[in-house]
């Protein structure tokens, strides 16, 4: 009996240990510099938003905030850089669609969980897509446009920006949804995509808004609906992909905040409620507007669950399709 109570005595004290640690080094964070990764090059909104979170930070806390660029491998060496760095806040991620959703799916070995390795701060931000076609196309409405795919089956060229990107994901679920069989063709990026749907190579699309929103209104291309719950503030009068009749097609590039599993989560409350402090500054929103994202700054748990269900909804669509990487 008496080595019983010893051993929960000596349990509670070692939790009680954990616990008092874990306040102290939330009351002396941050005390060095602290990195983001990202997982892009420089310039693209994953890095601005990075970046701008990031002085917001630096400011806040007079601690430099570093942004390290990691665009390799699809983003998984930089995620699996943060998930493998210590669990102290000073290295996090500003994690997104792509590593943290697609690529579970679509390599056959990833060297990270994105559940059981990394511990979420806070969604960002959200860049929702656009359906839009070439102004030859003969549609004026997404029911129009699948009349006419049903009719020209495979016929249609359906640009993406890439073999697993979000952009061919997207049109991987409106195919499904839709019941049409497009004629995928994957280009290297937008910047090479966009134009071959500006020029009539390529009919169809469902993309981001930096490069596409500009043309539609140069008249370039035809927006037939929004990829998003609500209506764009890019574009309000085009409709959701719900109202077109569409429900389900919802789908954008999406950026949040994430640091390594384990980090104390005093640590994690400092981060969330400084990083939500930030974006929901006039000036960050309008930084996020810039690269068509709409600001989202939600709660850990939230973001945790949205993930979730992200998980849950993009691994049947990549499964559907066969989509896979080596």
């Amino acid at each position: 009996m008496r080595l019983f109570v010893r051993s929960c005595i000596a349990l509670v004290t070692t939790l009680t240990s954990f616990a008092v640690s874990a306040q102290d080094s939330a009351a002396s964070y941050p005390n060095k510099p602290i990195r983001i990764v990202v997982t892009f090059p420089p310039g693209g909104p994953t890095d601005i938003i990075a970046r701008a979170v990031g002085q917001k930070l630096s400011n806040a806390w007079r601690q430099p905030v570093v942004v390290d660029n990691r665009p390799v491998a699809g983003g998984n060496i930089g995620m699996d850089l943060v998930a493998k760095a210590p669990a102290d806040g000073y290295t996090l991620v500003l994690s997104s669609f792509g590593p943290l959703v697609i690529s579970p799916f679509v390599y056959s070995k990833l060297p990270y969980d994105p559940v059981k390795d990394l511990t979420p701060i806070t969604l960002a931000a959200a860049s929702w897509f656009f359906l839009a076609v070439h102004p030859s196309v003969p549609a004026a409405s997404v029911k129009e446009l699948v009349a006419l795919a049903k009719a020209k089956r495979g016929q249609l060229v359906l640009a993406s920006s890439g073999n697993a990107t979000p952009s061919h994901l997207a049109g991987a679920l409106f195919q499904s949804v839709a019941r049409i069989n497009l004629n995928h063709v994957p280009y290297k990026g937008a910047a090479t995509s966009l134009p071959a749907l500006v020029s009539g190579e390529a009919q169809v699309a469902i993309e981001s808004p930096p490069l596409l929103v500009p043309q539609v209104k140069a008249g370039k291309l035809r927006a037939l609906a929004a990829a998003r719950p609500d209506r764009s503030p890019l574009l309000p009068s085009v409709p959701t992909m719900k109202e077109a009749g569409f429900a389900g097609v919802e789908v954008g590039s999406w950026y949040g905040f994430h640091a390594p599993a384990g980090t104390p989560k005093p640590i994690i409350d400092k981060l969330h409620a400084e990083m939500v402090k930030a974006m929901k500054t006039p000036e960050l929103r309008e930084r996020f507007a810039g690269v068509g994202a709409d600001t989202i700054a939600n709660t850990p748990d939230q973001f945790a669950a949205f993930i979730g269900a992200e998980l849950k909804k993009w691994g049947e669509v990549i499964r559907a399709a066969g989509v896979k990487l080596e």
